[in-house]
């Protein structure tokens, strides 16, 4: 019973800071994302890609978190990008308090886009609400189209559902049917988009739904 105690005393504290999240962004007038993938799926290669189409168009800023390094975050901010590096120092999500803290130092005036790309799992990121607008999971082909089964939980949050590397199809086993299958049973409003950031395949197709998202 006490464990169970501990357990929601620490959800309830990170939900009441997501909730401070959510109006400082709303204050500011920024559009947060919350982007979610198994390492590798291609969570870096699609920011890029996004900031290929936006820049210019929007005021865009970026918080990369990593258990360490700042591999992800040197490459974004090559791009002229504002971005933040959370370590999470071996944490395998952001919490509420650790995007909050990156919030605070960032000069949030004049951006209208914020995503944050999550550390790279496929459990925990799904656990800690964070006051952000929109979450959205990546699965590439190379994963397997078993995921939404295997991690029900990710794909059940996901505003949006990208499928990654459909460019490898041809060498890869992978089943759209019967992955769509699994994310229209545990969450038939996600938008479902085929992507490769390496054609360019369904790129601006995932461009649009977010532009329509934030209203834009």
């Amino acid at each position: 019973m006490t464990e169970i105690k501990v357990l929601q005393d620490i959800l309830s504290a990170n939900d009441r800071i997501a909730d401070r999240n959510r109006r400082l962004l709303d204050e500011k007038g920024v559009f947060a994302v919350n982007l979610m993938a198994s390492p590798g799926a291609g969570k870096t290669s699609l920011l890029l890609e996004t900031i290929d189409r936006l820049k210019g168009k929007l005021g865009i800023a970026v918080i990369e978190a990593d258990i360490a390094s700042s591999l992800d975050a040197d490459r974004i901010g090559s791009e002229g990008i504002t971005t933040i590096q959370i370590n999470t120092g071996g944490d395998c999500h952001v919490d509420a308090n650790m995007l909050n803290n990156a919030l605070e130092s960032m000069a949030l005036e004049g951006i209208d886009l914020l995503i944050l790309e999550n550390v790279g799992n496929l459990v925990c990121p799904a656990e800690f609400k964070l006051g952000v607008d929109r979450s959205v999971m990546i699965s590439s082909v190379p994963e397997g189209d078993d995921k939404p089964y295997k991690y029900p939980l990710m794909f059940s949050i996901a505003n949006a559902v990208l499928i990654n590397k459909t460019d490898l199809v041809p060498y890869v086993e992978f089943d759209f049917r019967n992955f769509s299958r699994g994310v229209g049973v545990v969450n038939p409003k996600a938008a479902l988009i085929q992507i490769s950031c390496k054609t360019g395949e369904g790129i601006d197709d995932w461009v649009s739904w977010l532009l329509g998202e934030m209203g834009k």
